[in-house]
């Protein structure tokens, strides 16, 4: 019997992305090292609780699990039949429930299973283990007892949730301060974060986003100590690892930012316009999965057919950070040069004249590829074509134009009314998040009765003025603003009217791709040594400040050149509409669509930097993640507690001022 972490580090040999890494654990370390021996063809049972369950579905497929001799996936509470030939794999949360029910499969003159491989998903308690090792007919068929140090949710290859739905009504609402359900609800957010550090095998120099009243002194409610909670307890957790877990770093091997929403209240709001977030936005997908109607293969009527818009779909892995012009636009290319390059097509299109034998072969040969590609093809052509047709049936151009100016400081307040006196037929949710960016920007119109006026102006409801009332409740004490003044602040990205400033060194940007989130400009500065110590504090000792963490890390790579020539490129074709065209090229391309040529060759990588939002974030945070790890050439991971499509986030806020929030069961508190 072993108790010990897995020893396989990411540092050193073939550099794999965070979730390569995630998923190789999983599989590997767990599922594959949990052979017998016995035979290699030898089938495994794998019984997993409520939380891990969600773990491995995030994180493999289930025919990955099958490859490695998994031939049944069981709950751990639900009633199961004796298997006494087969050796069962256990990955468990070490608590009483799940430690009584394992040693009650495996005690007695029958257990259920010849052989137990036991993991735990975070660090079990000493009195946990005793229990076990005091089960004198447990021990002798226990083949592994370890800790496998992950509990998190990856939702994309550098991505992960804890899977805190309600964290932002519970650590920010009106019950949030000295709640007992705030503090456990950030004792497990802590521990699935620091997995990932066990995990990758990374020791971070951790930072977090340090609250101050007005007057510098240091904050002393709830809501603007939670960074500050979060980046203690995480830091508890690592430095307990340094001595528990087998070749765990000794010195700072990353970078780690804790932030919560209140740094950036636009960004979960403003229509970002990527192919990725107008899915989100704009469709009825039931999380990745978007369904649409095809021709009945018997004639009738048409059927339903669920399509999952993932990493597995290469197209959908080059379009979905790019402009929703540009996908279009990529879109319609491609699908006009597949159908002129591959046989079957070609062949599909004759005008019916006799087929040679030869030209049959060939057809038959190309016809498996050629089905799955074009499937895939029309799928997107279709999702992009209801995108474009939403966009036009709602004027979203104008709407989104108007928020970005806002954002940017080009419209105020005439603007504002003006569009709400003109597009009275605007749905409620567009002229809700219009009215949230205001209030951000323009803080100084929502005091006294002025707010009134506005949603009356807007046509609101009470209940959708209550988001725009508890964005300030994300700001946490009144000490801390003007008196009488709903402060939204925004540190220094705001200038005057402003709540950004147009990015110098750009190549290009579509129009109505200005926007970006604050988190960008904050790994920049980062990545830099540029920020601020006493905004951003530090866990680890004042000997260790990360000052020298820039782009050329401890792997002594200089960051990749991202300006590239400013020549004009050829005009596009007239299929781009005016309003989507670039303000610098006429080509259409945006600087971040360079992450369709950018290889995602991780072997001359810097030192990765995780960036975790308390809160909900956004798809435009992921996007930039991806787009700073091009640039940066340091890998960006964003953790968060939950990833919110505007819907969501705006449901949320509103109930911020709730006095009782319901516990979501999957929280696992």
């Amino acid at each position: 019997m072993s108790f010990s972490d897995s020893e396989t580090s990411s540092h050193g040999g073939e550099y794999k992305n965070f979730k390569q890494i995630s998923r190789d654990r999983l599989l590997h370390e767990m599922l594959r090292t949990s052979d017998s021996g016995d035979s290699r063809s030898s089938w495994k049972v794998l019984i997993m609780d409520k939380v891990t369950v969600k773990v491995m579905s995030s994180t493999c497929k289930m025919a990955d699990i099958t490859d490695q001799g998994v031939s049944l996936v069981e709950d751990l509470f639900r009633r199961r039949q004796p298997l006494p030939t087969m050796d069962a794999i256990y990955y468990i949360q070490p608590s009483k429930e799940n430690v009584v029910m394992f040693l009650s499969d495996m005690s007695g003159r029958e257990p259920l299973y010849r052989k137990a491989y036991v993991y735990f998903s975070h660090p079990i308690p000493k009195d946990l283990v005793a229990r076990i090792k005091n089960d004198t007919s447990v021990i002798p068929r226990i083949g592994a007892l370890g800790e496998m140090n992950f509990e998190y949710f990856p939702v994309d290859s550098q991505g992960f949730v804890t899977d805190h739905e309600r964290a932002l009504g519970e650590l920010f609402g009106e019950s949030a301060q000295n709640s007992r359900r705030a503090e456990a609800s950030l004792n497990v957010m802590a521990s699935r974060i620091s997995t990932v550090f066990a995990s990758l095998k990374e020791f971070p120099f951790v930072r977090y986003r340090a609250s101050k009243g007005q007057d510098g002194s240091t904050a002393t409610n709830f809501r603007e100590l939670v960074a500050g909670k979060l980046a203690a307890a995480i830091w508890n957790n690592i430095t307990t690892y340094k001595s528990s877990i087998p070749n765990y770093p000794q010195k700072e091997t990353c970078e780690l930012l804790i932030l919560d929403r209140s740094v950036d209240q636009i960004a979960p709001v403003i229509h970002e316009w990527t192919y990725d977030a107008m899915c989100h936005d704009l469709l009825d997908m039931d999380g990745n999965k978007y369904i649409h109607e095809v021709p009945s293969k018997t004639g009738g009527s048409p059927e339903k057919k669920e399509v999952l818009l993932e990493d597995q779909d290469p197209v959908w892995l080059e379009l979905r950070h790019t402009h929703i012009a540009d996908a279009s636009e990529r879109l319609h290319d491609r699908f006009t040069n597949f159908v002129s390059k591959n046989k079957a097509a070609q062949m599909e299109q004759r005008d019916g004249s006799e087929l040679s034998t030869r030209d049959l072969q060939k057809m038959v040969q190309a016809l498996p590829q050629y089905n799955e590609q074009k499937e895939r093809l029309s799928t997107h052509v279709e999702i992009a074509g209801e995108l474009n047709k939403i966009i036009r049936d709602t004027g979203l151009r104008e709407l989104g134009q108007l928020e970005q100016d806002l954002v940017f400081g080009d419209a105020g307040t005439k603007e504002v009314i003006h569009y709400l006196r003109s597009k009275q037929d605007t749905s409620g949710e567009n002229k809700l998040r219009l009215m949230m960016i205001y209030a951000s920007v323009y803080p100084e119109k929502f005091e006294g009765d002025k707010a009134a006026k506005l949603m009356q102006l807007a046509k609101l409801s009470p209940e959708d003025m209550k988001a725009v009332k508890n964005m300030r409740m994300l700001e946490g004490s009144e000490k801390r603003k003007p008196s009488g003044s709903f402060s939204l602040k925004f540190d220094s990205q705001k200038k005057g009217n402003a709540a950004r400033k147009d990015r110098t060194g750009e190549e290009e940007t579509w129009q109505l791709f200005r926007f970006y989130p604050v988190i960008e400009e904050l790994i920049d500065k980062m990545c830099k040594g540029d920020l601020s110590k006493d905004d951003y504090q530090c866990m680890n000792s004042s000997q260790t400040a990360p000052r020298e963490f820039n782009g050329s890390s401890a792997r002594n790579v200089p960051p990749k050149a991202t300006t590239e020539s400013t020549n004009p490129r050829s005009v596009r074709s007239r299929r781009t509409p005016n309003w989507a065209r670039s303000r610098t090229s006429d080509d259409g391309y945006s600087s971040d669509s360079n992450l369709r040529n950018f290889s995602t060759d991780f072997k001359n990588m810097g030192q990765r930097i995780f960036v975790f939002i308390i809160g909900g974030a956004t798809r435009s945070e992921l996007r930039v993640c991806h787009k700073l790890t091009a640039k940066l050439r340091r890998e960006v991971v964003l953790g968060t507690t939950s990833l919110d499509d505007p819907p969501q986030y705006i449901t949320k806020l509103k109930l911020l001022s709730e006095k009782e929030i319901a516990v979501d069961p999957g929280l696992g508190i």
